[in-house]
């Protein structure tokens, strides 16, 4: 039981910050949940996708109360990341778990220090310079971000995001096209692990209640009391944070 309560409470606070950001949880849900699990393949990365949807669609709800959303990109990054994120998860049931793990460490590093690093020029923190070139660009790389969010059993909300950044969207807009583009995939991507998950059912139930009230909470508050630039500082640190425990869980 207190074991039960510990991995809520964890998971809770993981759903606000990840809500605030419009990714959905599992891109901090992996490593979190390989710590009480032993199997990342078969018991944490269905359970952590399953999570990153329901997150994803509930910090969806947020932005889109608070017209954060771009509704014909974020659709478009839907249709795309739904399609290949499957692929992902089946390249993931033939792939060396010290492999994905590494995979992982490397992508989320990266990833922190992309985001670290300052914007260039004097653009406003909350206006979108996003092209229609630069678009097509984020949609194109939607295509191999949801084959290695597949594999890695984490949704492509957490590379997507600072993508849509890069290609000119605003944070908070970048978040809300963000959280309506990696729902879908995320239970696409849960497909080829139907067959072979083990999942404590009742544990499931009250992350996903858990998990869904801290993702709308957390937009919610993105909406209202975070800036832009503020956002992208909580992305960096949270990540860091989480990938260096592991790391340090690994090495033990």
């Amino acid at each position: 039981m207190e074991r039960s309560v510990f991995i809520a409470a964890g998971l809770f606070v993981l759903s606000v910050v990840s809500g605030m950001l419009g990714l959905g949880v599992a891109f901090a849900a992996v490593p979190f949940l390989g710590l009480f699990m032993n199997d990342l393949v078969h018991e944490v990365q269905p359970l952590s996708l399953f999570l990153n949807g329901v997150t994803a669609l509930f910090s969806a709800f947020g932005f889109a109360r608070s017209r954060l959303v771009a509704w014909r990109e974020a659709l478009l990054l839907a249709l795309v990341t739904t399609l290949f994120a499957p692929l992902g998860s089946w390249m993931a049931q033939f792939t060396a778990q010290s492999w994905l793990w590494g995979l992982y460490l490397l992508a989320v590093l990266y990833l922190a220090w992309r985001m670290f690093q300052p914007e260039k020029g004097n653009r406003p923190a909350d206006s979108d310079t996003v092209t229609p070139r630069r678009f097509s660009l984020a949609l194109l790389l939607a295509i191999p971000i949801s084959i290695l969010a597949g594999l890695l059993g984490v949704g492509p909300g957490f590379l997507l995001m600072p993508t849509l950044i890069i290609a000119g969207f605003a944070p908070k807009r970048a978040a809300g096209i963000n959280a309506v583009a990696v729902t879908p995939p995320s239970f696409s991507a849960l497909v080829p692990h139907l067959s072979t998950m083990v999942i404590d059912m009742r544990l499931a139930a009250i992350l996903v209640v858990v998990g869904a009230t801290g993702a709308f909470i957390g937009a919610r508050l993105t909406s209202r009391f975070v800036s832009g630039p503020r956002l992208k500082q909580v992305f960096a640190v949270l990540i860091v944070v989480v990938t260096a425990y592991k790391l340090a869980t690994l090495v033990q």
